[in-house]
This record gives structure tokens, C-alpha cells and sequence, in this order.
């Protein structure tokens, strides 16, 4: 069986962190350049937007609300391409909308793993089993499938019964063919850390390569405007999640970030870290505000008013992001930015327990997402 050898490949080359062994030099070696060549504003992840519409319409999602013709316009391969050769990043993320909607997203993939990009494909998981044959296994391809908890909590989050057992079938069919997979889960104000544990330890049991956190970010465009995280809640809520960990679990982040979302680092955001570029062009400043468009990549970086961005600059839309798309860069630039920055990141992957007595793993909070009923907000477009 061809996923066999894919299975053992991955199995063979991979860290307790969840990220192959190869990825980590690539991303390292990768900033280190950027640091020997004095360069302050370097990309590490490019988010690869092709498309907006989605087959889901989530309460907490603020990317899918454009009118028709805006939904209906995708990104060629050949505009793809250019954008990732311009910015330069190793790792590329493609999230959207549904990427797995787009009619050319093999043709998208297949053309960034020839350019020995390592690629994350972001889905809601419901197309994919239906279009997993147009994929070729590869140590420089995952997909990352969007899980927002146990199975009631995530069918609530995106608003639509029947979610969660469609991804985990996708998640399944997946594995077994031999392909890298991870989890994305977006975190918000009522989250019951006891729940997100067990959806963890369900995820693991799956086989999945690793785990990715977030909190919620504030968008002005959702539905449901009533369940974002403040900075205090949030690293009041990833504590009470991240400390007394158990062995099976492996995050796909950085471990530094993590700690950031605990309370036990602080980071000034650096969003040329992972710049957006959709069908508007490279978004100012980034993936999660609208501020502009720039028509190229070095352009977004010479004329983007950077210091009125970050918690620091006193922005009210910044105010309560802790968002990695603004700060694992940070993160990331730490670990390789000095000797204690990469003694830190060690010690966090060795030590990575993170055992707190006053963090009880068995009280649950009373959960505030799910305390009505079950309701689709809108109906979302098909391709």
C-alpha cells in the first residue's frame, strides 16, 4: 500500500512538537538567514487566501461576508504562485472560505510542494473525503482540518448538526491513505477547559500529527459578537488548558506561543510575520484587518504604518488579539533571536508539562457557547 511508506516517513521524521524534523531546519535555517542578512520584517508563513466562499456560514467568522461576485472570483494558479515566490516564506498556509471549493486547489498544492514549500490546506473537513484523490501524500503537504471541540460544542460553533462526525470521517480517510494532518481549533469566552482537554485526547487517538491553538479574534463582521476573549480571560483559559499536560499530546506551534497564551511571556506583534495575499492583493496590515491593500509584497512592507498595529500601539481593534497569525512569528524570531530565546524553546519541548498545582484539570467551567439551541446563521454558497 502506498500510504505505508508515507505513514513510516512521517512517523520516522517527526518531533515530539508534532512537526517533521525537516520542517523545523528548513524554518530554521530560513530565519537564521534572515537574521545574518539584517533583515528586520521577514515573512515566515504566507497566508494564501484563493477564495472566500465557504460551505459553512460560523458564528465566530468574519472572512466570508463579501457579496456574490466577490464569492464567486478564486485566485489562479499562476496569481498563487507569483504571490509565494514574491514573499519568499517557507511554510504557506492556504485558509479562505473553503479552500477545498476552489476548482484548481490540486493544481495549487501540487505547484507549491515542487517548490518545496511545506503547504497547510485549512478545511472544515466536510468535502474531504470527496476530493482527497486529487492529493498526493508528501512531507511538504498537510492538511489541517478546523475542530472546535468535542463533537456538541463543535457542531454549535460552526452551526450545523452533523459537523464534527463528517470531519472526523475525512480525518480518518485521510491518515489512512498516509497523508500529514493536524487540527486547528479556535477558542472562545465560555470554552470548558475539562471539554477541550478530552477533545484533545480524542484528536490524538485519531492518529493526527499535531494540534493548533487560537483564540478568537474580535472580527466586526460576525454574527456573534458576544464571545470574544479579552487578554486576561484568554490566558486564564489557555492555563487552565496547557498546564498538567498529558504525554500524548503534540501542538504543531511553536512552543513559545503556547506559553505566550498561558501569561508566561509577553510578545509585540509582528504581522509581516504571515502577510495575507487574496484576490484584493496583499492585505494591510494583516489576515485579520482590513486596513488597505498593497499591490505588492514589498510594498506592503515599505508602506504599511506598522507601529499603529499590535496591543502595544494602543489600536481598540488590537486591543485583545493574541492571535498567532500576529504573534508566533514573535514567537518564532525569539527562538532563533538569541541564546536564551533558543534555550527557552528547548526547554519548553523538554519540559513541556507544565505541572501547576492550582489549576484543577477536572472542574469544568459552566460552557456559555452552548446554552441555547443549535441554530445556521445563513446559508452559505456552494461552489
Amino acid at each position: 500500500m502506498a500510504g505505508n511508506g508515507q505513514v513510516l516517513c512521517r512517523e520516522e521524521d517527526r518531533t515530539s512538537m508534532g512537526v517533521p524534523v525537516s520542517q523545523m531546519w528548513t524554518v530554521a535555517s530560513y530565519v537564521i538567514a534572515q537574521k545574518l542578512r539584517g533583515r528586520k520584517q521577514y515573512p515566515v508563513v504566507l497566508m494564501l487566501e484563493p477564495l472566500f466562499r465557504c460551505n459553512l456560514a460560523c458564528a465566530g467568522c468574519g472572512k466570508i461576508q463579501y457579496p456574490a461576485h466577490v464569492l464567486k472570483t478564486d485566485l489562479t494558479p499562476e496569481q498563487c504562485f507569483a504571490a509565494v515566490d514574491e514573499c519568499g516564506a517557507p511554510l504557506v498556509s492556504i485558509p479562505g472560505g473553503e479552500p477545498l471549493m476552489h476548482p484548481q486547489i490540486a493544481e495549487i498544492v501540487e505547484g507549491l510542494v515542487a517548490r518545496k514549500k511545506y503547504v497547510y490546506l485549512c478545511t472544515n473537513g466536510l468535502l474531504l473525503k470527496e476530493k482527497i484523490d486529487q492529493f498526493k501524500p508528501s512531507k511538504y503537504f498537510s492538511f489541517v482540518v478546523h475542530m472546535d471541540g468535542q463533537r456538541e460544542h463543535h457542531d454549535f460553533a460552526v452551526c450545523r448538526e452533523g459537523t464534527y462526525d463528517k470531519a472526523v470521517e475525512g480525518i480518518r480517510e485521510a491518515l489512512q491513505r498516509g497523508f500529514r494532518l493536524t487540527t486547528n481549533t479556535t477558542l472562545f469566552d465560555g470554552a470548558d477547559p475539562k471539554s477541550v482537554r478530552e477533545f484533545f485526547d480524542e484528536m490524538m487517538d485519531l492518529g493526527v500529527e499535531g494540534m493548533m491553538l487560537s483564540p478568537g479574534y474580535t472580527y466586526d463582521k460576525a454574527p456573534d459578537q458576544d464571545h470574544f476573549l479579552s487578554k486576561k480571560k484568554t490566558r486564564r483559559l489557555f492555563r487552565q488548558i496547557l498546564s498538567n499536560r498529558r504525554e500524548k499530546w503534540r501542538f504543531n506551534m511553536s512552543p513559545l506561543f503556547l506559553e505566550y497564551l498561558m501569561g508566561r511571556r509577553e510578545y509585540k506583534c509582528t504581522p509581516w510575520g504571515m502577510p495575507t495575499y487574496n484576490i484584493f492583493g496583499w492585505q494591510k496590515p494583516c489576515y485579520l484587518l482590513q486596513d488597505g491593500y498593497a499591490d505588492t509584497f514589498d510594498e506592503l512592507l515599505r508602506d504599511t504604518k506598522w507601529e499603529r498595529y499590535g496591543t502595544e500601539s494602543g489600536n481598540p481593534k488590537c486591543a485583545n488579539c493574541m492571535v498567532h497569525s500576529g504573534y508566533e512569528a514573535s514567537a518564532v524570531n525569539d527562538t532563533f533571536g538569541s541564546l536564551r530565546g533558543f534555550a527557552a524553546t528547548v526547554r519548553a519541548t523538554l519540559f513541556d508539562k507544565y505541572n501547576d498545582p492550582d489549576v484543577d484539570d477536572d472542574t469544568p467551567m459552566t460552557p456559555t457557547r452552548s446554552s441555547g439551541p443549535l441554530v445556521q446563521i445563513g446559508a452559505a454558497p456552494d461552489a
